[in-house]
Formats: C-alpha cells, structure tokens, sequence
C-alpha cells in the first residue's frame, strides 16, 4: 500500500503487539499495556481487514489471553496484564464492563470467519456458553434486553446506564455472529427477540408494549436512537457509536434509518474536525445530569464539555460510523470519514491520540492508541478492498 496514513496505522497496530495480544496503546504507559478486551478485539478486526499475517496472530493471541482467564461465572476479562510470570486480571473498575463478553464472542467468530475454520468456534464453545448464559442473566427481568451499570462499557466515566443501547446492538452482533457458525433455532429467535425490543424502546411510534410506557411517552424520538433508559427515565443524547451499529446491523425501519444517517451527516458538517462526536450534545454544568457524571471517574475528571466521552471526538467511533456509512452505499461520505480519521491520527508527526476536543479540536488522552490506527485500517480496507466483515 502506497497510502502513508494506512502505513502509519499498521505500523501502530505491529508495535501494539505483545506475546499476548494486542495492547490498548505502543506507549509504556501501565493501564494501556495490557491486553484489553474491546481495544483487543477492534484491535483484532482491522488485522483481519489488512490481511496481514502476523497482527492476525497477534489477534488469535489477545483472543486465548482472553479465554484464559475469563471468570468461573463467564465474565471476560476488561484488561489482562502479564508480567513474566505474574498475571493481573480486571473484570472492571468502578462496575463491570458488560462489551467485554460481547466483543470477545464477537471476535472468537469473526476470526473463525475470516479464516474459514469452524474448529476455532468449536475450540472456544464452553468459553462462548458461559458468555451467553451470563448475558441472558443480566436481562434481570428475562424480557430481553441487558441492565447495564453506571460505568459498564466503552463509555466508562459517562452518564449512560439501564438498559443501553450501545450494549444490546453488541449482543445481536455477537449472536448473528457466534449463529453462523451455530445454526440454532433458539439463537434466531432470540435475536429476533432483541432486534423486536430494541425496535420498540428505543424507535419512534412503534407498537408494542414499552419497557418504560410514561417515560417512552414523555421523549420525542425523532432522528436517532436515544443512548439509554432506566427506571429513571432515558438519557436523549445521540450516542454515534451505537447509531453506527444500528446501521451496520440494519436495526429499525428503513425511513428511520434514513433519519439516522441524515442528522448524523449534518452533525459531522457542523463539527470542525468533520468528524462526529461520541456522544452529543455535551453536558454542561447547567445541565441536571452534570453532577452524575463529575462523580463518574476513579481518578481525575475528564468529561469536559466536548472531550472524552462528552462530546469528544474518537477515531476509533468513527471508523464504525465510516463502516455503517459504506453498508449504506454512502461511499463518498465514507471517505469523507476516512480522510478526517486520518487527518486527525497524523496530528504531531502520526501520534494517534486516543480522542479530541470537538470544539478546539485539540488531542486528549493517550497518544499511539492502538484503536486509532484500527480505525483507519478497517476504514480504508473497507472502502478500497471491499473487506466486509460477518453481520
């Protein structure tokens, strides 16, 4: 490849690469060197898109790191680190990470896919079981969506919790995934159990009974999918990378996926960097729920008003929102995506940084996270090879 931003990225993705896995960023800093699930697994896609040897092996690699120390109870671990012989194993910081089991089923089938081998499934079945048979225990109320804590995904230090949307699109991949493989009736209906609810809750004048009737009544669903509810109420603000999964996913009648991609369209043209933010609008201290989330961090605040989580701009979200874009024919605005990914991952001589201000337009967090350069890979991948991915 000729291409200097894809060749920055796949530089990045081989320095990210340990004897365990892929590590969250190339930088030796302690809570990024180590095998994260979610990092890993994206991490583990874009190998596949690159057709790239050796970072496939470093995703078969984060893939047993993962097996190996997944809980008695199916839990798959947020992070692994392994120094020598001593082996550090979080399951989460202030609450579990829900898309650490999701994301790992989705990687165990989305290798096995790529490479043709049903044994690799087979290999990791008893691994996968427990992953589906947890998820089905945090329904709770066994009506089929998850209950996700404050603090449970990607989105560790945000506001979301309840019943998240971002969390059930992930379960579907992972089942129509791991159901390729699996042909089961019971998976088939239980996805289509989980797209029905979904279509319910969280889109506008659907029919059906409501999780949460008075508070559904109370919202104005219009152009996206709200980012969460909870006995509390929902959380309104659009959350680009779960809209990106329901349009990758092909959830919700086609007239509101087309709503779906019309405002985000828009909202990218608006922001300086041409890229959508994570989740939008920004909470500002006004604002009722600015107190949920300055508690919401273990160490120092990081949620300012468009940056981090609120509002701020990732890479990494883009490049699905850059996939869900392609899936939808809309190849001109995919690049479009592509070529602000790269232009913000090459900021300070290719320093990949983890996200940036959607304001400012200025980096925060980690620089050379491994994510950013994934995004780029599946990204041009996508677009100039045609790499598709099992949906």
């Amino acid at each position: 490849m000729n291409d200097l931003n894809y060749k920055k990225a796949m530089e990045l993705l081989h320095k990210a690469s340990s004897s365990e896995g892929f590590l969250a960023s190339a930088q030796d800093i302690s809570n990024y060197k180590r095998v994260w699930a979610r990092d890993g697994v994206i991490c583990g896609l874009a190998a596949l898109a690159s057709g790239d040897n050796d970072l496939i092996e470093t995703f078969r690699k984060t893939l047993d790191t993962l097996a190996e120390n997944q809980h008695y109870n199916g839990t798959i671990p947020s992070n692994v680190m392994t120094n020598g012989a001593d082996v550090e194993v979080s399951y989460g910081g202030l609450a579990g990470r829900v898309d650490a089991v999701t994301w790992f089923v989705i990687g165990i089938c989305q290798y096995a896919f790529y490479k043709k081998d049903p044994s690799f499934v087979i290999k990791y079945e008893q691994n996968i079981q427990k992953c589906l048979q947890l998820l089905e225990a945090w329904e709770f109320n066994n009506k089929g969506l998850l209950y996700v804590p404050l603090s449970g995904n990607w989105a560790d230090e945000y506001i979301t919790d309840g019943y998240v949307l971002y969390d059930q699109l992930l379960r579907i991949w992972a089942l129509r995934s791991y159901n390729h493989f699996a042909k089961k009736e019971s998976i088939t209906e239980k996805i289509e159990e989980i797209t029905e609810q979904i279509e319910i809750n969280f889109t506008p004048n659907s029919v059906g009974e409501k999780y949460h009737e008075r508070a559904y009544n109370e919202i104005n669903i219009n152009k996206f999918m709200p980012c969460s509810f909870s006995p509390a109420g929902y959380k309104t603000q659009f959350d680009a990378f779960a809209n990106s999964l329901a349009l990758y996913l092909n959830i919700g009648s086609e007239n509101f996926q087309h709503s779906i991609l019309e405002y985000s369209i828009e909202l990218k043209k608006e922001r300086p960097l041409q890229l959508l933010p994570a989740f939008w609008p920004p909470i500002e201290e006004s604002d009722i729920d600015w107190n949920l989330l300055k508690n919401n961090c273990k160490y120092e605040f990081r949620n300012y008003p468009n940056e981090f989580h609120n509002g701020g701009s990732w890479s990494m979200v883009n490049g699905f929102y850059g996939l869900a874009l392609q899936s939808k024919n809309k190849s001109s605005e995919a690049l479009e995506i592509l070529e602000a990914i790269n232009a913000v991952n090459k900021v300070e001589d290719y320093s990949f940084y983890e996200n940036f201000n959607s304001e400012t337009q200025k980096p925060n967090g980690v620089p050379f996270c491994a994510w950013s350069g994934a995004a780029t890979v599946m990204l041009h991948q996508s677009i100039n090879t045609n790499f598709k991915f099992l949906v």
